[in-house]
């Protein structure tokens, strides 16, 4: 097969059900989105030979599957394992180890553990390594992200306004989603008069916590041409990790956005004046401006005045997150395959809340504190 035919595409994606969902598992997500990702593509779990899953016991949740499998990968960096996943099935898929790869995510967070998780101690069990330094003070994963946000706040002026615009327009943007959590309007004084949880982090600057599931289908471009669904290319792909504990963060003002996205654009032949819509990782609305920042969509310490400026709602430049995000959709405790799932709707022309002529898609998702950076660069036609 020539090597051009080799080329990793999606062929298909799938959610289970979003929300709130205490009749199903964390393995009966996996299980429906799995299936609805395959009906999607026109396969079925016996054309699946690479299996990717985060955050699962690889073999039993592949044997819960019913999959006979020849590659298998469970690299888990957090919310951006997925990103790390799709990096690794387009190596995987050219190098002819695996022809078609399943990747999915489920979990019955919301079910299982309530919405206090943000609140509780950052480092679970045994602090590993530099956690040990950073466990006994206390911190929570809200609190990491409120000290990365004060530093924001400090060195460039970034003002609480511009954080709770980044809510206001995921909550926007939510209201086309009848699967969103939240779809009531909020504005910017409702971000700022909700309970302060971190500061400088209101209640409405974090993200929800939900159940669900999501799944990811690619294989070789050679291989879609006898599907019926239509393939989304892999552009190009980046992954950095410029620490995991918040105590070793080199920079709070910056992350391994800047290397990630450099890579993918770069592997794309790209830039970020090309991408026609965005899925950024939204734990928190400082996630938002810190990745903005990191893949050069704006300058350091200008990501306040773009958002402000109307930039990532719908209508304007680059619109983020157009299915509400974490901050109003949903967020299951990892969310990075929502990014694929939404991204793949856009370059289709099948979203709910669709953005005219979209030809480039972007998903940028981040692990731990801003620690593991995944990007992955869609398109509707190969570059190359």
């Amino acid at each position: 097969m020539p090597e051009h035919d080799r080329e990793p595409v999606i062929v298909g994606i799938g959610e289970s059900e979003l929300g709130k969902a205490p009749h199903l598992s964390q393995r009966q997500h996996h299980a429906l989105a799995a299936g609805r990702a395959l009906e999607d593509a026109g396969l079925t779990m016996a054309d699946v030979d690479g299996y990717f899953c985060a955050n699962e016991r690889l073999p039993d949740m592949a044997e819960f599957l019913g999959l006979n499998y020849r590659y298998l990968s469970g690299a888990w960096t957090g919310g951006s394992s997925f990103e790390y996943h799709v990096q690794h099935a387009a190596a995987a898929i050219r190098a002819g180890y695996t022809d078609t790869v399943l990747i999915t995510y489920g979990s019955d967070l919301l079910s299982r553990a309530g919405r206090s998780l943000g609140t509780g101690p950052a480092t679970a069990g045994e602090p590993a390594t530099w956690g040990q330094y950073e466990a006994p003070y206390g911190n929570t994963t809200v609190g990491s992200y409120a000290l990365i946000a004060q530093r924001h706040q400090h060195v460039y002026g970034t003002t609480p306004e511009a954080m709770a615009q980044v809510a206001v327009d995921m909550r926007h943007h939510a209201a086309s989603n009848p699967e969103a959590m939240y779809r009531d309007p909020i504005t910017v004084d409702d971000v700022l008069g909700s309970r302060m949880i971190a500061d400088p982090l209101h209640k409405l600057d974090c993200c929800v916590i939900s159940d669900g599931g999501g799944a990811v289908v690619m294989t070789t471009r050679e291989r879609a041409k006898d599907l019926p669904s239509q393939p989304v290319h892999i552009l190009g792909t980046g992954t950095a990790q410029t620490h995991w504990n918040p105590v070793q963060m080199p920079d709070f003002t910056s992350s391994g956005a800047v290397q990630a996205g450099r890579d993918a654009f770069r592997e794309a032949g790209l830039t970020p004046a090309d991408v026609d819509m965005a899925m950024i990782y939204d734990s928190f609305t400082i996630t938002v401006l810190m990745l903005l920042e990191g893949l050069g969509f704006c300058k350091p310490g200008e990501s306040g005045g773009f958002v402000q400026d109307g930039n990532i709602r719908y209508g304007g430049s680059l619109p983020v997150n157009t299915d509400g995000g974490g901050l109003s959709s949903c967020h299951p405790g990892l969310r990075g395959i929502f990014l694929l799932t939404e991204s793949v709707r856009q370059l289709r022309g099948k979203a709910r809340l669709q953005v005219p002529d979209c030809s480039v898609a972007i998903a940028a998702g981040s692990g731990g504190w801003l620690s593991c950076i995944g990007v992955t660069l869609l398109g509707k036609e190969p570059v190359r």
